[in-house]
């Protein structure tokens, strides 16, 4: 599922053009013209994080209003003026948000500050993820199948615990170019992942000794944990 973000940035920005590129790296963008659309569609919606353009639209859905049910806690970034003083980034944190961002907006310092902030509001992952036999320990960073043994280190263990997070779900290759190496764009970088992919693959399959498959190759889209 992609991250849900609300755009509310009160014309600071090409909101459109900011949209696209957004979308383009994956977040799923709610649009809102005003205010009260931005609090409609937070209320609607159920927003991973917002991004607002005014402080006091940070303040309203901090504060909540009669009548109206939104999760106060929801992630706020502002986009408010480069050229703003201390006293009124200040303000903003003062106000509830959670990260300020100068505008015109560099994207990819707004992409990495939402990343940043999402990772910071995420709950922690589970330290022992357990899926058909497969058992993945974060804390030792151990990977067994069936009571065997399996080496995974490194980024293979990154992709296969996020492979696991999801057993069934086909995550696609940018997507995971970019959680789990770090990559932006990924036209160069999918041997990369493939080779990861692929030795994960059989060296599961050795440790299984059955016809358990993992790190199943969706063609064209990119892998899932479980067929």
């Amino acid at each position: 599922m992609s991250t849900a973000l609300v755009l509310a940035a009160a014309g600071r920005e090409p909101e459109a053009q900011l949209e696209r590129r957004l979308a383009g790296d994956g977040f799923h963008v709610l649009r809102a013209g005003a205010d009260g659309e931005a609090l409609e569609l937070v209320e609607r919606g159920r927003p991973d994080l917002v991004l607002v353009g005014e402080v006091e639209l940070c303040a309203r859905l901090r504060e909540g209003e009669p009548g109206r049910c939104w999760n106060r806690e929801v992630p706020v970034i502002v986009l408010g003026p480069e050229r703003a003083g201390v006293a009124e980034r200040v303000r903003a944190f003062a106000r509830g948000a959670d990260d300020w961002v100068g505008t015109p907006v560099v994207y990819d310092e707004l992409a990495a500050r939402i990343r940043a902030v999402l990772r910071r509001a995420a709950p922690p992952p589970p330290a022992r993820l357990e899926v058909d036999g497969l058992v993945i320990d974060r804390a030792s960073r151990t990977v067994t199948v069936a009571g065997a043994p399996v080496a995974a280190a490194g980024k293979e263990f990154e992709l296969l615990a996020k492979l696991a997070s999801e057993p069934r779900r086909v995550f696609t290759k940018d997507e995971l170019l970019r959680d789990v190496w770090g990559y932006r764009t990924a036209s160069s970088r999918t041997r990369t992942l493939d080779s990861h992919a692929s030795r994960l693959r059989r060296r599961l399959a050795d440790a299984a000794a059955d016809e358990r498959r993992f790190v199943v190759n969706v063609w064209g889209v990119g892998y899932k944990l479980l067929e």
